[in-house]
């Protein structure tokens, strides 16, 4: 166990030339212990969770969606986002007090024709969007994130 700690400390370090030299002044046996590649596929690069119990009724909306066949990924596209709302929500009327979320979110490059549309309060709806603007202004486009709604 000694040995193997040494050897990850000087792969750690980069100093993997002096590494053989050390295990066998050491006395250990050289075991290389090679990364295993990871049997699935990669599907995101961030997992952020949404906070349902402030905003309830956006996270109701994309709970449905996600149950509907919906993915719970979203790729950053934020070119697409006014296009995709336009598709998304084209006749579906308005109603007063509320905003008609979708999901995919229109930023998504999956969302837009065929998105799940709901009617949310627009207090809620808006607060939710500016907490989601907030969680992922800092990742560029074709960021894949993913969304856990507890």
């Amino acid at each position: 166990m000694t040995c193997i700690t040494a050897v990850r400390a000087f792969l750690a370090r980069g100093l993997a030339p002096l590494l053989l030299g050390s295990v066998l002044l050491s006395g250990c046996t050289a075991i290389w212990e090679l990364p295993q590649p990871s049997a699935a596929p990669k599907t995101h690069d961030v997992t952020i969770y949404f906070p349902s119990e402030r905003y309830p009724g956006t996270a109701e909306h994309i709970k449905q969606a996600i149950a509907a066949g919906e993915s719970n990924i979203c790729t950053i596209d934020r070119d697409g986002a006014e296009d995709n709302r336009r598709d998304s929500l084209q006749g579906i009327p308005t109603r007063k007090k509320y905003d008609r979320d979708e999901w995919p979110m229109a930023m998504c490059r999956e969302g837009g024709a065929g998105a799940h549309v709901d009617y949310v309060k627009s207090s809620d709806n808006r607060g939710a969007g500016s907490w989601v603007g907030n969680q992922l202004e800092e990742y560029p486009d074709g960021t894949k994130v993913k969304f856990v709604i507890p």
